[in-house]
């Protein structure tokens, strides 16, 4: 389902499945998920990111709100931004940003002058909140003469990013795992047969002594790869996902 918005932009409506607190191992006790994500360096989860740039406005009490939403790939291209739209807005008494990358996200905020915890940590919410991630959001406040209070400031930030969200066009990204496998020449088309873009994809191949490929794999279909690959008798070898440390 789309919903409409502005100036042509549209988001799309994607079920998120719901996640669970712990996965329970027979071998011994429970482990949250977040220990699990950070023990094995996988990405597990989908989330959604914009597409294109997109903005709003609020107005609270005179001061006027404008958020800003922007595609980015790491943390140089998320500062770039910032610094892009803080230009773009010489005359705004602050701006307020929040970015999160990859999925477990890598996060950080600022509340550029306005009283702590009241700008970049509620955008920042705001973001977590809607499962968005590889993007930044530049709130730029000019202030209309009357204060809000740290409750108020802190609503207008998340607000305002609220409003940006409803109108931004989302993409679902679906995270990987990136295998590297070593297989004899005769054994190219078998392995070939295996490789379906989005759900595998081939990133580089390098044919020596043997082939050497790496390919990119959704996390939801890498234990089934690696079943079919050992049945070949190829063995894996696990990197950690693209964009994560």
């Amino acid at each position: 389902m789309v919903a409409p918005g502005a100036a042509g932009s549209s988001i799309s409506s994607i079920s998120r499945p719901s996640s669970k607190n712990t996965v329970v191992s027979t071998a011994g006790p429970s482990i949250s998920i977040e220990a699990r994500r950070q023990r094995d360096n996988l990405i597990i989860e989908p989330y959604l990111a914009p597409v294109e740039q997109a903005r709003a406005e609020l107005r609270e009490k005179g001061s006027r709100f404008r958020a800003i939403i922007l595609p980015v790939v790491d943390e140089t291209s998320a500062l770039a931004e910032i610094e892009i739209m803080a230009k773009q807005h010489p005359t705004a008494s602050h701006h307020c940003w929040a970015w999160r990358l990859g999925s477990p996200a890598r996060e950080r905020h600022s509340d550029a002058k306005e009283p702590t915890g009241t700008a970049g940590e509620p955008i920042l919410r705001a973001l977590r909140g809607a499962g968005v991630s590889d993007a930044v959001v530049v709130v730029v406040r000019w202030f209309g003469g009357t204060k809000l209070g740290r409750g108020g400031l802190s609503r207008a930030y998340a607000n305002t990013t609220g409003e940006v969200l409803s109108v931004a066009r989302l993409e679902e990204r679906a995270p990987v795992v990136r295998l590297e496998v070593a297989f004899p020449y005769h054994q190219v088309g078998a392995v070939k047969r295996l490789i379906h873009p989005p759900q595998v994809t081939l990133v580089t191949a390098d044919y020596g002594e043997q082939v050497a490929m790496t390919l990119d794999v959704q996390t939801v279909g890498a234990e089934e790869l690696k079943a079919a690959l050992a049945d070949l008798g190829i063995a894996v070898d696990r990197r950690s996902g693209p964009g994560v440390d």
